[in-house]
């Protein structure tokens, strides 16, 4: 029997709404997305914007670690191999030089209200590594005493001394990839680690008053199944993590080309990743997981969960956040910064970045100006994403127009609202349960920039 024909009614009806509607569409974790960041904005424009920053708001910082222990054929990272502790020190040595290249640009020194690590693997960070790093950052930013600091770890080479290490730094917050603990699909994407190492890292992190912790799983794995999904959730919902992300796996093979060595006749198809996903979000609900727009679950208790009651729920380049710092400074290899006036991209490739830097000169390849009509769109966008809904007229308020301008984008909506995945009540628009899994589609509506290109965009599933 097929795949398609043991599913219930209810995932049967689902899956022809996602055969309908499940194009290519951004992740809209900014507005402008990426595809139209150009060289047009350039180092000269980010530091005039560096310099115009207000003195008296907090910045939110991140760094990019673009290395791994191993090369897991499914990331979509920015990252590669690396197995020479003097490559990472001579990363870090870099980082320091970049930061001090936008030291004399500040208006003064900031405060910084978060600060993440992400990767690549930080915690391929030896421990002075991360003393030099944190100098560095503390000598160019006040970060608060209540600051979130994360980190996202790999818990294949995570050990007791560099959790001990980075807590001392103040860390409180760390992301841990799991993916899937079926030994099958372990080993078709390269990366091999049992449950109890997971347990382990869990307890590291505990111990050394890391409050939060966050597990990463996924589904559309070559050989994932749901039984496998399923059961990858049972085990991983015992260490009670406060968050819980579950992506599906986006098969970009001509963007990422170590993604080649994926048996793509291993793939589950469209209706074994709805099957997966939907399985898996019930199972979280039914062991107290709120679902939290498009891939993120969290206890109720847990910070992201209230701010997603009170409807004050960000998006930034790192997912789903509380943060609500106006200003993200990003460092590192293809690291993005987004700023009241728009957003820029250091090089992508990392010797780019490395010859800039070591040279003195700023590493910024591209970006972005906002004009008003992206700040409109993008907060539009932003609280679909969040809130699975917007207030039209609200929004449109807080930027001085008419929500009524709209009304192109609006009926471009009717074939969703027919299938039952949005409702529309005047200018306020509501997405539906079954309408959450294809959000993305709906908010592709309000895009301007937008046009459906296969080889640009991942699945909206």
């Amino acid at each position: 029997m097929s795949v398609a024909a043991s599913l219930n009614p209810h995932t049967t009806a689902l899956m022809a709404l996602v055969d309908k509607y499940d194009g290519r569409a951004p992740r809209y974790t900014s507005y402008p997305t990426a595809v139209q960041f150009t060289p047009q904005v350039d180092a000269r424009t980010y530091q005039r914007w560096l310099s115009e920053l207000p003195t008296d708001e907090a910045v939110s910082l991140y760094a990019h670690i673009p290395m791994c222990a191993r090369l897991c054929w499914y990331c979509g990272c920015n990252t590669r191999a690396v197995n020479r502790a003097d490559a990472v020190s001579d990363y870090v040595a870099l980082l320091v030089q970049e930061l001090a290249l936008v030291e004399p640009i500040l208006p003064g020194r900031l405060r910084a209200s978060a600060l993440h690590l992400g990767g690549g693997t930080p915690n391929m960070l030896g421990i002075d590594d991360l003393r030099v790093l944190f100098e560095a950052l503390r000598h160019l930013f006040r970060l608060e005493a209540d600051a979130e600091i994360a980190a996202e770890l790999d818990p294949a080479v995570l050990t007791e001394a560099w959790v001990k290490a980075a807590a001392f730094h103040g860390l409180n917050r760390a992301s841990l990839g799991v993916q899937n603990l079926s030994p099958r699909v372990q080993q078709a994407v390269n990366r091999e680690e049992r449950f109890e190492d997971i347990a382990r890292c869990v307890g590291w992190l505990r111990a050394a008053g890391v409050a939060s912790i966050n597990l990463d799983l996924m589904y559309g794995l070559p050989h994932q199944t749901t039984a496998n999904t399923l059961s990858t959730i049972h085990q991983v919902v015992s260490l009670r993590p406060e968050r819980i992300a579950l992506f599906g796996y986006a098969h970009v093979p001509w963007m990422k080309s170590h993604q080649q060595l994926i048996d793509e006749a291993a793939l589950p198809g469209p209706a074994e990743r709805l099957e997966q996903s939907e399985a898996a979000a019930e199972l979280l609900a039914r062991e107290g997981y709120v679902r939290i727009g498009l891939d993120h679950f969290a206890l109720e208790s847990d910070e992201l969960a209230v701010a997603h009651a009170q409807k004050r729920l960000k998006r930034n380049f790192q997912g789903y956040t509380v943060d609500a710092a106006a200003t993200l400074l990003g460092f590192g290899a293809s690291a993005i910064s987004s700023l009241p006036q728009g957003f820029v991209q250091n090089h992508a490739q990392e010797l780019a970045w490395r010859k800039a830097v070591g040279a003195g000169e700023s590493p910024i390849a591209r970006g972005v100006a906002l004009t008003d009509e992206d700040r409109w769109r993008g907060e539009i966008i932003e609280r679909l994403m969040c809130d699975m809904g917007v207030d039209l007229a609200a929004v449109s308020a807080r930027h001085g127009r008419d929500w009524r301008a709209l009304q192109d984008e609006v009926g471009r909506l009717a074939p969703f609202v027919a299938d039952g995945l949005l409702r529309i009540d005047g200018a306020k628009l509501t997405v539906t349960e079954t309408g959450r899994l294809l959000v993305r589609s709906i908010c592709a509506a309000f895009d301007a920039y937008f046009a459906p290109q296969a080889q640009r965009h991942s699945k909206a599933l």
